[in-house]
């Protein structure tokens, strides 16, 4: 998941979209679909400065009306349109499932990650949420080991 639409914009049927990629002109390069949303029918139009927010336009989508319908749609890209991860890099998707262990102790399984503002939290299969910071992964034991 990359962004999600947030509220619509004007009376033409844009959509303002929060991004979740690292900067959000990055959605100018990306092929992003999500429930109902056709990759090709998903184009960037500007970013609202100093924000995370960029505005969007949809094919099809020509009043407000129709667009506060599309309000919660979680936007998507395909994996394989990432970037590699360089070394001591990874996507928060290539941690879930992996077991979370401290002091020797096995906390549980990833499940998904979230953040509040503070920082990167695993939930874990066992409802815990463990605080990402100053964990290590370690990938040829499926193991993160977090302080």
């Amino acid at each position: 998941m990359v962004g999600k639409i947030v509220a619509a914009q004007g009376i033409r049927g844009e959509v303002r979209v929060q991004a979740f990629t690292a900067a959000p002109d990055d959605f100018k390069k990306l092929s992003v679909f999500g429930n109902n949303i056709d990759a090709s029918a998903f184009h960037f139009v500007r970013k609202v400065p100093n924000t995370n927010v960029i505005i969007a336009r949809i094919d099809g989508i020509t009043d407000r009306n129709a667009a506060e319908t599309l309000r919660g749609t979680e936007l998507f890209i395909m994996r394989d349109s990432l970037p590699a991860a360089q070394d001591g890099e990874y996507y928060q998707a290539d941690l879930v499932g992996m077991t979370v262990v401290r002091d020797g102790e096995i906390l549980g399984r990833v499940v998904c990650f979230q953040n509040f503002g503070a920082g990167d939290i695993m939930e874990l299969d066992n409802g815990d949420m463990v605080s990402f910071r100053g964990a290590t992964v370690d990938f040829d034991s499926n193991i993160i080991y977090t302080e």
